[in-house]
């Protein structure tokens, strides 16, 4: 659905984006990982025809951004870093007036706008003016614009910045919703939003790609996660039943009051489940099991510093 190949973007001397190569398959969220500055929003700009590349070319459903920019917005959905909204208007009548610069029909337009208020629960603030909402009301009427035309491509910029927590539950839920009926391309440069959102990343470090990689099912990179499991005693045999479970590669044991231990295994939520039927038949009570979340953090600072962490 997008293709990027040897994309660069250069201001003087400055190389923001260098040789970015990576596509993006019909139906997958790809998170854009990197600190500020890396180049994330640069590389969106030009595929939203924002802004032209120095070198190098981008294709959005079979056209070509540069050769065919008006082909390509019509597929696309945007939400840059700061909304594009205007605080004079009422949100009904601003996303009316998106709705009708995106071409929506005059017949579709209430049904269209219904809908993504519903979508992006601005149901109590629709005949509000923008201009009075808080941050995060506004960061929900940006999202709405860009799901007005019902894009087969959404691209967001930070799209969860000045969200309460509640907000950026609900936020996540939608662009969950979306997989397999949307592509979505998701910059950020917070871990805990691409675990829980996404089907891959690519790291962008310096304008540069240092990393690409599928996201497995319990949101870490690879095919290996880490879970801790805290139990009052250990039986005897505890550590070999657990190792015996297929999918399990290691099981690591320490104590420190209670007896604490890390299990790795398959990505797999049927090898996690039967692990913890193994520990519950012990009989050597369980108090808790949960996943391990340092691993995406351990790979990114890897990858950013050239250290495991700080």
């Amino acid at each position: 659905m997008i293709e990027v190949r040897n994309l660069t973007k250069k201001y003087g001397d400055r190389t923001a984006i260098n040789q970015l190569t990576f596509s993006v398959a019909r139906g997958e969220i790809l998170g854009f990982l990197g600190q500020n500055g890396a180049g994330k929003t640069t590389t969106m700009k030009i595929l939203t025809g924002f802004m032209p590349a120095t070198s190098g070319s981008a294709s959005i459903g079979g056209f070509d951004v540069l050769e065919n920019p008006y082909e390509v917005k019509k597929k696309i959905g945007y939400l840059p870093e700061t909304p594009p909204i205007y605080p004079e208007l009422l949100v009904y009548e601003y996303l009316s007036f998106v709705a009708e610069l995106r071409g929506v029909s005059k017949s579709e337009r209430s049904k269209k706008i219904d809908k993504v208020i519903e979508l992006c629960h601005l149901g109590d603030v629709r005949r509000r003016l923008i201009g009075n909402l808080s941050k995060g009301y506004r960061q929900r009427v940006g999202l709405a614009q860009a799901l007005i035309h019902d894009p087969e491509v959404l691209i967001l910029d930070e799209p969860t910045v000045g969200l309460d927590p509640k907000q950026v539950n609900e936020a996540r839920g939608l662009i969950k919703n979306l997989r397999g009926e949307k592509t979505v391309i998701y910059s950020t440069h917070i871990l805990s939003e691409v675990a829980a959102t996404c089907d891959r990343i690519i790291v962008i470090d310096r304008g540069n790609i240092v990393a690409q990689e599928a996201l497995n099912p319990m949101g870490a990179t690879g095919g290996v996660v880490k879970t801790e499991i805290i139990v009052r005693k250990v039986a005897d045999d505890l550590r070999k039943k657990i190792t015996s479970v297929s999918g399990v590669k290691e099981v690591h044991i320490t104590s420190n009051g209670a007896h604490r231990l890390i299990v790795e295994s398959e990505a797999n939520e049927e090898v996690i489940a039967e692990v913890s039927r193994v520990v519950v038949e012990s009989r050597s009570g369980l108090i808790r099991m949960s996943p391990v979340q340092q691993a995406l953090e351990e790979y990114y600072l890897t990858l950013i510093t050239g250290k495991g962490g700080p």
